[in-house]
């Protein structure tokens, strides 16, 4: 296991402190699940993933027909 150290202002070491209190919890236990969940669930998209909208709801299925197209009408590299 590794070890970090993490500064936190005075209001998040605080509330940090009433819920571990609340939850019988250590403070170290908070915040390593708290880590891992965010580890889990937050991954940054490639850039331009997910910003634009083609309006279009079989582009997965199509994506070699599509890029085909686009790249007979010069659209695509």
């Amino acid at each position: 296991m590794t070890s970090i150290t993490v500064q936190l202002d005075d209001d998040v070491a605080e509330a940090l402190r009433r819920l571990a209190a609340a939850e019988q919890r250590s403070e170290t236990d908070i915040v390593r699940t708290a880590l891992a969940a965010y580890a889990q669930t937050s991954r940054p998209l490639p850039t331009g993933m997910g910003k634009y909208h083609s309006g279009r709801t079989d582009v997965a299925e199509r994506a070699r027909d599509l890029i085909r197209e686009d790249v007979k009408e010069g659209r695509w590299p």
